[in-house]
């Protein structure tokens, strides 16, 4: 969900079961109180979907009862930030990758900036307030510096 969704960690903890809205054909994460506080919604992508319906089954089984949080740990109750990113980083560390949440998140932004979306679209899916923080993630990396040049064509 982070990769897909571009959450920050914090947000993801916070998550209750009414901020993750899924059907067949839809899924909306409601981000309540992100960074400054501010509102936003974030689309789910199919596969992201399928994912969350198989969790919301796991999570019936394992969280306490009166437990309102998405993500539930074996206890039964809410996965705090470190708990979460701990996790990404050990399921990382098990596929040979060093990964955190954050690079997930970062890994969300610079996909839709290299997919050529719009980067007011991109900021407002992060929720950056001002468009040089969304800059900042989309920064070219060395290989799309060569790519650049190399594709460059001038005709005399």
């Amino acid at each position: 969900m982070l990769l897909f969704t571009g959450l920050r960690l914090a947000e993801t903890a916070a998550l209750q079961l009414a901020d993750v809205r899924v059907s067949a054909r839809k899924g909306l994460v409601v981000v309540r109180s992100g960074k400054g506080d501010a509102y936003r919604e974030v689309e789910l992508n199919a596969l992201v979907r399928g994912m969350l319906d198989e969790w919301t089954a796991v999570r019936a089984t394992m969280a306490a009862d009166s437990e309102m949080s998405f993500f539930v740990a074996r206890t039964g109750r809410a996965l705090s930030s470190r708990s979460i990113d701990l996790a990404v980083r050990r399921v990382a560390a098990r596929a040979g990758l060093a990964l955190s949440a954050h690079v997930l998140r970062h890994t969300f932004v610079t996909g839709l900036v290299r997919a050529g979306n719009d980067l007011v679209l991109i900021a407002e899916l992060a929720g950056h307030r001002r468009l040089e923080t969304t800059r900042r993630y989309s920064l070219p990396s060395e290989a799309d510096r060569l790519k650049a040049v190399s594709d460059l064509e001038i005709e005399f």
